[in-house]
């Protein structure tokens, strides 16, 4: 018998116009491994928080026309990846599901159980693992299920910071820009890979994803063959009074503007062109080294439907199936909030 394999991709999702801001940033900071607060008090702060923030938040997305282009992204992404698996002599179908707007994980549940599959593989769009991320998304996925009853034998991607395809898809993106950088003229690059930030309490707690940030940037490095810059890991999008990973972006693109080095942007961990990159980086970062000095400012693109990063899911998605281990286990033992292979057992 044919198996029919259901594949789906998380992502954070984001909102589909203005009035939908609030609601998406309530979704966001009610989820316990955003606010790790008890439920009551949680749901106090989330309305607290989506309220203060909302006409901050929708001047954003006014930049990207009234809306986050993350699912037109996505539904690119897996687009391409459903004509590759289209080749295969088993029966995939790729899924979206949305951790904080729609498509929610109550609906994209609906729509795998009615197409009947064999297996489902659980995908997050998130190379890095994190609790705050793909750990969220799988809890939510365990949930869902428990609620509808639905039993069919699932695996996860945990992660995929160091994928041979993954970081050759950076590594090109990043040498194109590099390229465009005029040789003619003696520029010191500063290469400034950007990344996420979380609270450190949260890395404290064993959640490997600045490790991962950092395997990952280390093996684009091996990849370069242009050496001829600096680097620096740094974190972006920091919110509220708790102390966070560093050092912070900002900070990072100051003091490379006043050293007057050309400065390139590079998204690490994100895979989807989205408010953090569209203005963040692009608007917000770029103004900063204007104003500090910088004569030069580059962002490398997201990875988006890279043809390096498609096959890179794919291969994934073959070697899950093919019940192959994907990679070696990355995390030390000491990184006690990864998921990898025990999640349906521990978690």
């Amino acid at each position: 018998m044919k198996k029919k394999i259901a594949i789906v991709l998380f992502n954070l999702g984001g909102p589909d116009k203005l009035s939908s801001v609030k609601p998406f940033l309530f979704n966001l900071f009610n989820d316990p491994a955003i606010i790790g607060a008890p439920k009551l008090i949680r749901y106090f702060l989330a309305k607290i928080i989506s309220s203060k923030r909302e006409k901050t938040a929708q001047e954003i997305y006014s930049f990207m026309g009234g809306k986050s282009p993350i699912l037109e992204e996505t539904l690119s992404q897996a687009n391409e990846l459903q004509i590759k698996l289209d080749n295969e002599k088993e029966e995939y179908k790729v899924f979206i599901s949305m951790r904080y707007w729609k498509p929610f994980v109550e609906e994209t549940i609906k729509q795998v159980i009615a197409w009947k599959p064999t297996e489902v593989i659980l995908l997050p769009l998130y190379p890095q693992f994190s609790t705050t991320t793909s750990g969220s998304s799988f809890l939510s996925w365990k949930r869902a299920a428990k609620k509808n009853k639905y039993n069919v034998r699932t695996k996860i991607v945990c992660c995929y910071a160091e994928d041979e395809n993954f970081i050759l898809a950076h590594t090109k993106n990043i040498q194109k820009t590099l390229n465009k950088i005029n040789k003619n003229k003696k520029q010191k690059t500063k290469l400034l890979f950007s990344a996420h930030g979380l609270p450190e309490k949260i890395i404290k707690k064993g959640d490997p994803y600045q490790n991962q940030v950092e395997k990952t940037v280390n093996k684009i490095l091996k990849n370069m063959n242009n050496k001829e810059f600096t680097h620096t890991i740094c974190y972006q999008s920091k919110v509220g009074p708790l102390k966070w990973i560093g050092p912070s972006t900002e900070n990072e693109i100051i003091k490379a503007s006043k050293n007057k080095d050309t400065i390139v942007l590079i998204p690490i961990a994100f895979v989807s062109e989205h408010s953090e990159t569209l203005v963040e980086l692009d608007i917000e970062y770029k103004e900063l080294a204007i104003l500090n000095g910088c004569k030069n400012y580059y962002r490398v693109p997201a990875l988006g439907i890279s043809k390096e990063f498609i096959n890179g899911l794919y291969d994934l998605i073959i070697k899950q199936n093919n019940n192959s281990i994907l990679n070696k286990k990355i995390c030390k033992n000491t990184f006690k909030e990864c998921f990898y292979e025990t999640f349906w057992e521990n978690k």
